[in-house]
């Protein structure tokens, strides 16, 4: 390790809340699917921010955008109109499919409290009394008491207790169960497309098919969580668009500003008429900077066909995972859409194997135990993928090996 890096680590140490495990690497530089570290050492990043940098780093389109807008103008209040926040709704809105308005928020737990607050005050008029809202178990909705309770994942909650009430968790891709929990005190279901931080289980057609079904008979909102599908990672713009079932509400984040900090709540206009001038707010929400960002960050992915590579390159990671699978014995499942793929291992080695690809260069994701998790940016290509199966392989085969 080098001197900067030394001296990084001494102060986090020293002056950060101990919130999170870091690696032991301090990048300094990227530049589309490469990271490099504090000595120049290149990566190739499977994880590209979780999920944030789907462009690649330091596109040159987004760095444009936000150099242009930070020389002209960072900040003013939103009781103001600035440049590109109207812009960037519009274009939201019609990705969506039209009549829906556009809340800019920072995070994707703020866009997912506020897709909460949205539904409940939709229900005042539209289902007196009724303030619940179903999440399924394994889902991932943020880390703010709200959101926290949202989320189906117990042993992340146990330490915040006492939560937030009126969350119901079922199991994914379980109809019965969604329509047991549906009653007449819900207000909405909540449902990534895809679970991420579960570890990239995706949600059935039919499940979706008859989740927009259910909250039809009941009268409840159907939201989704696209924060980390969302912005072509799974192949179309939004996940639910190959599902062929359209959501009330849906939340973005993570890819939107291509790293830079920005979350939305797009909602049918009926819905989002619910919301009435003092019920919801940001300061930083929707600011010219990071708006700008996300139009640029729009406009490049849909140029350069961004969706139609992370379908093919996805199909192609998940066809060699299944071969390395059938040598090694390693792998027990594999699922993904698109570039949004997670693998299960035989035993409980992810952490030390995503270390272990670290240390050759490698940026990979492990969830718990025995998942893998890998996220790249969209632009990746096959010989990267090789890259990384080639690696990976090997290192599997000495976990199998010990």
């Amino acid at each position: 390790m080098g001197l900067l890096y030394d001296e990084t680590a001494r102060l986090d140490a020293a002056v950060h809340m101990h919130t999170y495990a870091r690696k032991p690497v301090m990048f300094v530089r990227g530049q589309g699917m490469r990271l490099y570290d504090d000595e120049g050492r290149e990566y190739l990043d499977f994880v590209s921010g979780i999920g944030a940098v789907n462009l690649g780093h330091a596109h040159p389109l987004v760095t444009a955008a936000v150099g242009g807008q930070m020389a002209k103008l960072v900040h003013v209040s939103n009781l103001y109109y600035v440049e590109h926040r109207d812009d960037l709704a519009e274009q939201l809105v019609a990705l969506f499919g039209g009549d829906a308005r556009v809340f800019f928020c920072n995070s994707g737990a703020e866009a997912n409290e506020g897709a909460i607050k949205l539904a409940r005050k939709w229900a005042l008029e539209n289902k007196p009394g009724a303030t619940g809202v179903v999440t399924a178990l394994r889902s991932f909705h943020g880390r703010t008491l709200a959101t926290l309770a949202a989320t189906g994942q117990p042993s992340k909650q146990e330490s915040f207790r006492p939560l937030p009430e009126g969350f119901t968790h079922v199991p994914l891709n379980d109809i019965e169960a969604l329509d047991e929990a549906l009653d007449d005190q819900v207000c909405a279901v909540l449902l990534e497309p895809v679970q991420g931080e579960g570890g990239v289980w995706p949600c059935t057609a039919e499940y979706l098919a008859a989740a927009r079904r259910l909250c039809d008979e009941r009268s409840a909102l159907l939201m989704f969580d696209e924060v980390q599908t969302g912005c072509y990672r799974t192949g179309p713009v939004f996940a639910h668009q190959d599902f062929g079932v359209k959501p009330d509400v849906m939340t973005l984040a993570k890819s939107l500003a291509n790293g830079l900090p920005i979350g939305a709540v797009v909602a049918r206009v009926e819905v989002a008429d619910a919301f009435a001038p003092g019920d919801h707010g940001s300061t930083f929400g929707g600011g010219p900077v990071v708006c700008a960002a996300a139009r640029a960050t729009l406009t490049a992915l849909a140029d350069e066909g961004l969706g139609a590579n992370a379908s093919s390159a996805g199909s192609y990671l998940l066809q060699q995972l299944e071969g390395i699978a059938s040598r090694t014995g390693a792998i027990t499942d594999i699922r993904g859409i698109g570039l949004m793929v997670g693998v299960s291992l035989a035993c409980p080695a992810a952490a030390s194997v995503a270390a272990q690809a670290l240390d050759e260069q490698l940026v990979v994701n492990s969830i718990g135990e025995d998942i893998l998790r890998f996220l790249p940016p969209l632009l990746c290509t096959s010989e990267e993928i090789d890259t990384l199966l080639s690696t990976l392989e090997r290192i599997l085969a000495g976990v199998m090996d010990t």
